[in-house]
């Protein structure tokens, strides 16, 4: 285990912060009651850690009332409460071919069993939507457009603002999975035109599985899809249609917004500006020694500009599930290969005709040793799949 090196940062981050271990410790051994259901000290001390949570990441994305942040399982979970919630028979949403399969699918299935009319905007050769595709296939029956704020498969971050504006301007409720880029870059709403966003805990937050969230904007109303506990006015029939209880139900993970609050301090305390600097500076070392690798494929990687920490390769004539294998066994470097649940984007590329590609992610814990010991073993791949090549001539 000490000799690992992690870069499926895109998965999920890992190492945590140790102050995410030990407050989860800590937290949990004193305080780990069902927080907002009784009066008792210990019950008021979790509610508090949860209420503060929600408070801190309000201000993060600049949203004005903490309420409107609601606690989920994951991002899926936070984009399914936004796609059910916001569309139905009849209507139309926009979204990109960059989407994850927590967006793709939810849309399919509204497609599927209501009827509901999708168009994906394309990437260019660069990675980024162009967002003057947006308005072109705006409908009078558009009620919902959803863009990856950042691609977990090629690391571009998209236009948001731009998109935002053309959103704002038809009164179309504009949400963005922010599952890459929370943690990593900032997200302002107000400045981006942005209605909700949807965010896991797990990755760039630092927090632990099982914890995530949506910001829903004033104004925006998402309808109830769901129904159950609360704490709160139990007499009443009807779930209840003020945030958060609105759209939280039952016992909330409270060890999970116990550690997704560590995790949130760590990033205040480092500088979301170093954390993302240190990435990109390895991310950038990583691109460079790759990019001249004989049978090292490189995608979308010509300029890092506007990119989060992620890099996609394939070795020529390997499988990418090969490929990954190799750099786990013979060099314990831990990855992820195949279509990163993102089917549209490797379509594009033309990667899904063979079974996707290797991506690299890199994180805060990452060094610049580990970066070059990930392309000498690539190297070596790459060198002994060339070798088998010329033997088979």
């Amino acid at each position: 285990m000490d000799k690992l090196i992690y870069l499926d940062n895109g998965a999920t981050s890992f190492p945590k912060p140790q102050e995410v271990y030990e407050f989860m410790d800590r937290f949990y051994r004193n305080f780990g009651v069902n927080p907002g259901r009784s009066g008792y000290d210990l019950c008021l001390e979790a509610g508090a850690v949860v209420e503060e949570t929600r408070k801190m990441l309000t201000r993060f994305f600049n949203g004005t009332d903490p309420n409107r942040l609601c606690f989920a399982y994951n991002s899926t979970d936070a984009l399914n409460l936004i796609i059910f919630g916001l569309l139905q028979k009849g209507d139309h949403a926009v979204t990109t071919t960059l989407e994850h399969n927590s967006v793709l699918r939810p849309l399919y299935h509204l497609w599927k069993y209501q009827g509901v009319e999708v168009d994906h905007v394309p990437f260019d050769r660069r990675g980024f939507v162009d967002p003057d595709d947006f308005p072109k296939r705006f409908k009078p029956n558009t009620r919902l457009v959803v863009v990856n704020h950042a691609s977990n498969v090629i690391g571009t971050v998209q236009p948001i603002k731009e998109i935002g504006r053309y959103c704002r301007e038809r009164g179309i409720p504009l949400a963005i999975d922010a599952s890459q880029s929370a943690g990593k870059i900032p997200i302002d709403i107000e400045k981006m035109a942005v209605d909700l966003v949807a965010f896991t805990g797990h990755k760039s937050l630092l927090g632990p599985t099982g914890i995530g969230g949506l910001y829903v904007r004033e104004g925006i109303e998402i309808r109830h899809t769901r129904a159950g506990g609360t704490g709160v006015r139990s007499a009443q029939r009807m779930h209840l249609d003020e945030y958060p209880y609105r759209l939280e139900y039952g016992t909330p993970n409270t060890i999970g917004i116990a550690g997704l609050q560590a995790g949130f301090k760590w990033i205040e305390k480092q500088g979301l500006e170093s954390i993302q600097e240190h990435e990109m500076r390895l991310t950038a070392k990583l691109r460079d020694g790759l990019k001249d690798l004989d049978g090292v494929v490189l995608y979308v990687q010509e300029d890092l500009t506007d990119h989060i920490s992620i890099l996609l390769f394939n070795v020529d004539g390997l499988e990418a599930s090969d490929t990954a294998t190799m750099l786990d066994v013979d060099h314990s470097i831990a990855c992820r290969s195949g279509l990163h649940c993102a089917p549209l984007v490797h379509e594009q590329l033309g990667t899904d005709k063979i079974h996707g590609a290797v991506r690299f992610g890199i994180g805060p814990f990452n060094t610049e040793d580990q970066i070059e010991t990930a392309i000498h073993a690539v190297r070596e791949i790459a060198e002994f799949q060339k070798r088998k090549k010329d033997r088979t001539r």
